[in-house]
Formats: structure tokens, sequence, C-alpha cells
């Protein structure tokens, strides 16, 4: 009887643990391992929640870096994202304490931190504005704050040119809209006129700080973090009101992307303040820099509106992958999840799994995303009512709690990063280059 092709394999090769198998097949690696730190390790991150606007009608200055102690522990904070096994961090420099006046500047606190994080070998992704302004500038309805921020941008990239990664102005649409429609922060308006004004001053700062972040590293790499919203209204017909939310929430990143603006949009716009001028000068082409969008989730962004006006919670109802599928056939980008929690602390290891699932999910349909965050490392303070009233509220949705203490999240983080921590940002991602040249071809994903 003759045979089979196993029995010559045997008596040549042996049973198994076959030369070479090391380095694939049955024996080889398959991404389990913490990120070796090789560029194109897909990011792994966390953030420091480092929110500073201003309440009380500019009376008080809310600075969550302060009142989570991070000034004073820094060093231990730092640690704390090592110890994770983490290789990124969104960290913000305190722009309303550094830039004191046009071209004065305090770095005692950043060099201080930025030694200790190139120390740690973490990469930073830079966020420069994080919800306020520095007191002499007031608020966002200045309009020399473009100028005020693209120096300053252009001065912390001089500074530490081997940062390559930035955030100019956080979250552009929720600043606009908790400072100037909502009433929240800062200038505490509510009025259309107030949040269009908001919005273009927001969003050409971080079209000029790029330009001069580009300036300093062209091959920089802008992570613009913004808010993925949606309401879903419960009438039969739609208010005018929902509709156009619905539709504003894309216009901080068509106008930072040089993406023609929705028709209602548009007349809003144009009727709220903004001039043709203005909005060809946003059109005129997109920011320098490799362009990465970022989107932020909290189950807390959707909501559901009920016929006689009440709201609830939507939480997953669309989810972080639909949401996304949104933007980024809008925007043609490649993606990253830029924040996530949950201010349930004992719903915060299934969340996380959750937006993980979520983010393999796309990336298997073909959405490249190339990394994901928990936001943040630390519990975070008064976050429940948006920082709206000083009132001491722990909310329970760090990786650590505020005693430094790691949390049950933080440690399914950490089982995650071993399981995860060393697949590619695309698949087979070692095939391709991660350059270092400027980015001059803009073409689409």
């Amino acid at each position: 009887m003759a045979k089979n092709f196993l029995s010559h394999i045997k008596k040549k090769f042996g049973d198994s643990g076959y030369e070479g198998d090391e380095f694939g097949g049955a024996a080889g690696h398959n991404g389990n391992g913490l990120p070796t730190g090789n560029p194109g390790n897909f990011m792994f991150a966390t953030g420091i929640e480092c929110s500073y606007p201003t309440i009380d009608h500019g009376k008080t200055r809310r600075d969550l870096l302060a009142e989570t102690d991070h000034y004073n522990r820094y060093k231990e904070d730092l640690g704390l994202v090592k110890e994770m096994g983490l290789k990124v961090l969104r960290y913000n420099l305190p722009y309303y304490q550094i830039q004191k006046a046009p071209g004065k500047y305090d770095w005692d606190f950043a060099d201080a931190a930025m030694k200790e994080i190139k120390r740690l070998g973490i990469t930073p992704i830079l966020d420069l504005m994080h919800f306020g302004v520095p007191d002499w500038i007031g608020n966002f309805q200045n309009p020399e704050l473009p100028v005020h921020f693209a120096e300053y941008a252009g001065a912390v990239a001089k500074r530490y040119p081997w940062v390559r990664f930035y955030t100019p102005v956080n979250e552009v649409y929720v600043t606009a809209r908790a400072s100037a429609r909502d009433g929240i922060w800062n200038e505490q308006l509510k009025s259309d006129r107030a949040f269009i004004t908001a919005m273009k001053h927001c969003a050409a700062a971080s079209i000029m700080g790029n330009h001069q972040i580009a300036k300093h590293r062209p091959d920089c790499v802008i992570v613009q973090s913004e808010s993925a919203e949606y309401i879903h209204e419960m009438r039969t017909v739609e208010s005018d009101e929902t509709r156009i939310s619905n539709k504003l929430r894309f216009l901080s990143l068509d106008l930072l992307y040089a993406h023609p603006l929705d028709a209602e949009v548009l007349l809003f716009c144009l009727d709220n303040g903004m001039t043709r001028e203005e909005l060809k000068w946003f059109m005129a082409g997109e920011p320098p820099g490799y362009q990465i969008m970022g989107n932020d989730y909290y189950g807390r962004n959707e909501r559901i509106i009920k016929p006689n006006g009440d709201w609830c919670s939507a939480e997953d109802v669309l989810g972080w992958y639909t949401m996304t599928r949104q933007y980024y056939e809008r925007y043609r980008k490649p993606v990253m999840h830029t924040e996530t929690n949950t201010f349930k602390a004992e719903d915060a290891e299934c969340w996380l799994w959750k937006q993980w699932v979520n983010v393999t999910r796309i990336r298997k349909d073909g959405v490249p995303v190339l990394g994901f965050t928990w936001y943040s490392l630390l519990d975070q303070i008064d976050w429940d009512i948006s920082l709206a009233e000083k009132r001491g509220t722990i909310n329970p949705c760090g990786l650590f709690d505020l005693d430094r203490k790691i949390r049950p999240v933080g440690e399914s983080y950490k089982m995650m990063l071993q399981e995860f921590g060393q697949i590619t940002m695309v698949p087979h991602g070692e095939l391709f280059e991660i350059t270092s040249r400027p980015a001059e071809l803009k073409v689409e994903v």
C-alpha cells in the first residue's frame, strides 16, 4: 500500500517543529505581545485629561491637570503609561499657562514633562489647545486667536523638534458648541452667530497652527480629534433644529479638510456671519502634513429625543462603527479612535471590549483604522456635568483612580495589549514604508 504524503514528510522532516516554522506557519507569530515600538505598530494609546475652559463668565478656570494633581505627579502618571505597556499618549501642554503674551512663554512645566516623556520612550500626540485659551486672548470670539495660536504652535514645534504627532485644536465642534451655542464655557454665549464665530476662529487656528507645525516638521502627522455625535428624534416629522444639528456635526471637519458644505449648512453659515471670502479661504485646500481623522465616541454622544421633548442616552444605537463609517465615507481619511470611556465603572471593561470589536470589525470591512485610545489614564472630575460647575464629583472612567491604583478596565486594557499589541496599522504593514518624507501627495485612501 502506497504511503500518503504525510508519511513522506514525516520521514524527511519529522512530525512537527519544521525548520523555518518559527517565522510563520503553525508555530509562527500572530501579533501577540506588547507593541514593539516599531512605527508600523497599531497605535494603542491613552490620554491624560487636560481640559481648561473657564466658567462663571471667566471668573473660574477649570484645569483638570491641576484638579487631578498631574502637575505634582506627572512623573508617576507618565510611569503608569509605561507600566501599561503603552507606547502612545495623547498629551496636552497647558496652552493658557504657557503663552503669557505674544512672543512670551513659560516653558517650565512643559520642558519637565516633555523631557520625561522622551526619556520613557513614549510617543506623544501633542494636543495644543483643549477647550480654553490664555486669559489675555479672552475667548473664542476673538478674531486674533488664529494668529496668536499659530505663533504658539510654531514655538512648540521648534522647541520639541523630536515630536511628530499633533492635535492642534481638540474637538473644534465641541469647543465652539459648548462655548457659544450651549453657553457652558468660556464666552458662555447661546446664539447661532456666536457659534459660527467660534467655529471659524477655532478651525482657522487649527489650520494656521498646522502650517506652523509643518514649517518645522514637514513630515508631521495631524490627528484631528473630533466628537462623533448624532441625535435620534422620535417624532414622525423631524424638527428643523435636529436636522441642522445632525448636519452641523460635520462642519468643523468640512472647514479643516476643505470639503464642500451641505447647502443648508452653507446658508446657515452665511446667515450667521461667515463671509464668502472666509469660506473661500477654508475651501482653498486642506492643511499640510499627514492627516488622520480622529473620532471620539462615548455612548452619551448619541441621544434619543422623545415626542414630549425629553431625552435619553442612545448608547450604541449607531455606535462607533456606523458613525465612523459615515465620517470615513465623507472624508476618506485614515482613522483613529481617539477617545472613549464610560462613567459607570462596573460597565467599563465591557465597554472597552465593545469599542475594540467596533475597531476590528471596521478594519475587516476595509476602513483603515490606525489607533485606539481609552480616555483617560486617570479618573476625571465633573465631566458628568461637562465641567459646568465646580462640584468635585469624581467620574470613575480612568484606567487608574486618582490614588493611581489600577482599575479593572486598566487590567483589561493590559490584556488587550498582550493579545493585539503587535498588530500593524494595516494588514501586512511590514511591507509598507513609514516614511519621514513631507506629506506632499494628497490622495484619497
